[in-house]
């Protein structure tokens, strides 16, 4: 027996179906993003069409929000160990959510529907923006330590983090591993540490 649909929501936005949506996605997306239809997302959220249209106008601007949602779960901002602790941390479990073929796969299809879908490009912008500002507030508190010099250009040492992470994550040379994320910190800290 099917479980009941849940009640309409009219023009109201109710949080509990959107957070179903958010996650039916990004389940659907982990097995096969080939496979991801709206119907797909409808059918596994128990929600409507019309309920996934009210919030997101195309299925990549769903992806992208999905996908931004788990990428802040599994990376929190801060930690209680010291800066380069906390530097490898982050970096460790940003490649970690890649190493998943299926989600790296869908993060490729999202950077190219970005090139030809204005909602999908806002999405991705509006995620790369926060996970920026999160590295960025880590190389901040680097500063504040002491490991980080003063007048580093900490918004290139972001880029030079995630230029790794996108490099290889769409050209596929290298893998983006535990190891990958050690050898990467260690050189954005040489490359910011006081001389």
């Amino acid at each position: 027996m099917s479980s009941p649909k849940r009640p309409h929501t009219g023009r109201r936005r109710n949080p509990e179906a959107r957070d179903a949506i958010l996650d039916a996605t990004f389940e659907l997306l982990s097995k096969d993003p080939g496979a991801l239809t709206i119907d797909a997302i409808a059918e596994a959220a128990d929600v409507g069409r019309q309920t996934i249209y009210r919030w997101w106008p195309t299925k990549g601007a769903v992806v992208a929000e999905a996908m931004a949602r788990h990428a802040q779960a599994i990376v929190p901002v801060g930690g209680s160990g010291s800066f380069a602790e906390n530097l490898t941390a982050f970096l460790t479990l940003s490649f970690a959510g890649l190493e998943d073929p299926g989600l790296l796969r869908a993060l490729r299809q999202l950077a190219a529907a970005a090139q030809t879908d204005e909602h999908v490009a806002h999405a991705l912008q509006d995620f790369t923006a926060q996970r920026r500002a999160a590295l960025r507030a880590l190389f901040a508190s680097g500063q504040d330590s002491g490991d980080i010099r003063p007048d580093a250009d900490l918004g290139m040492l972001v880029d030079m983090a995630y230029g790794v992470l996108w490099y290889r994550a769409l050209i596929s040379h290298a893998p983006l591993d535990a190891a990958a994320a050690r050898s990467l910190a260690a050189q954005l800290l040489a490359a910011g540490s006081p001389r």
